[in-house]
């Protein structure tokens, strides 16, 4: 089944065409920046524009950085807080016209690493931590997703764990790889005594970096870098898209 995935990032907007019978793009990836401020109205227009580009007139997945339940948009991070309740995946279709389902972004880059990544396969309680400019996670167990986890929030150091751990950290204090590697072990080490997790995922961009901090990560869970790299996003919406409609 073909359906298009759109990623809706805090830097940019990315969307493409997938085959989710594979977990595979099957058109380039289409980028524009994301606007500033990110409104309700700013957003959906960028997002018609990404539909425009590949002529689309069928189902839409998007992958959102918020918390969501039953389409309606709970947080904001990364976007302004006039998305608060609201029906996103309405409004985006009543501007479309293409029936759209909206889920957590960093849950839908999850969903593609369980079903064609490095979680391919494997059973028990897994764990994804996407490190950007915050932590984003996903949760997993037996392959059923617990939705809109919010654990790059919980406590570390007087602050959230994001504001110690996440990659913009790294890169606005100039810290080693060593030194960051030991940062996210340390939430790492958090979240497994919380949770317990089988397997671990690191996601973001970082991910590709992983040989250069995976060293300073030491804990019980088998942790491995995540396999669709930036396309995870796009791939795990449009799979949530076709997951819903089977039900």
């Amino acid at each position: 089944m073909e359906i298009l995935g759109i990623d809706v990032g805090g830097s940019g907007i990315k969307g493409a065409i997938v085959d989710t019978n594979k977990g595979e793009l099957i058109t380039e990836r289409y980028r524009i920046p994301t606007p500033n401020p990110a409104t309700p109205n700013a957003v959906i227009e960028t997002i018609e524009a990404i539909i425009k580009n590949f002529d689309w007139q069928g189902p839409v997945g998007c992958g959102f950085p918020a918390a969501v339940k039953n389409e309606i948009v709970k947080t904001a991070s990364n976007i302004d807080d006039s998305w608060i309740g609201v029906n996103a995946s309405a409004r985006i279709e009543k501007k479309t016209g293409c029936p759209t389902h909206l889920v957590n972004d960093v849950d839908a880059a999850g969903i593609a690493e369980a079903e064609f990544g490095a979680g391919k396969k494997r059973f028990g309680t897994i764990f994804m931590a996407a490190f950007g400019t915050g932590i984003g996670t996903a949760l997993f167990h037996n392959q059923q997703l617990v939705p809109n986890t919010e654990l790059g929030h919980i406590p570390m150091h007087g602050n959230v764990a994001e504001n110690y751990a996440a990659n913009s950290i790294r890169e606005n204090e100039e810290l080693s790889w060593e030194t960051w590697g030991k940062r996210v072990n340390e939430y790492l080490q958090l979240i497994e005594s919380l949770i317990w997790p089988d397997l671990i995922i690191i996601g973001g961009g970082v991910s590709k970096n992983f040989n250069e901090f995976g060293s300073y990560i030491d804990v019980e869970s088998e942790v491995v870098p995540a396999e669709s790299r930036n396309h995870a996003g796009i791939i795990g919406a449009a799979l949530a898209v076709h997951s819903s409609q089977t039900k």
